[in-house]
């Protein structure tokens, strides 16, 4: 493992989830199905199980092609009564978060009812930085 530090160090609520896999295109099946059982056991419907389980594809994919080879990819989920938040964060030599005019920003926009990426320095070894994107998906009201 290459990372000197996860992204965040704040303790979670008991029911967040953080998974660390290589930074790897490999591994997008897994984060998606990660994303989709997470989604489906807090009783979101279908339809919004199939839009964060895309959204997510499309933010690790933006994530994993600008991390350093050979790192680890940070991801955490983060359950409440109304929404589920990702955010996914790897060591990228890129000093600027990735464009949101970009054709795969606006599919995120449009599946995730809220997207936000940064950069941030890499504070313990000085080298690289964490790019991050996290989003967020609402559960349907029923009508």
């Amino acid at each position: 493992m290459t990372e000197t530090q996860p992204p965040s160090q704040d303790v979670g609520a008991q029911d967040d989830i953080e998974l660390r896999l290589g930074a790897s295109l490999v591994h997008l099946p897994i984060i998606r199905s990660v994303a989709a059982n997470i989604a489906m056991r807090a009783d979101f419907d279908l339809d919004a199980i199939s839009d964060l389980r895309l959204a997510v594809d499309e933010a690790c994919s933006t994530l994993i092609t600008r991390a350093v080879p050979g790192t680890t990819m940070v991801c955490r989920f983060t359950i409440d009564d109304n929404e589920l938040r990702f955010r996914g964060a790897v060591t990228s030599a890129d000093d600027e978060a990735p464009s949101t005019a970009s054709f795969g920003w606006r599919v995120l926009t449009t599946l995730a009812d809220s997207a936000n990426a940064w950069v941030e320095p890499a504070v313990h070894d000085g080298q690289g930085n964490w790019v991050h994107v996290e989003l967020a998906k609402r559960k349907p009201e029923l009508t």
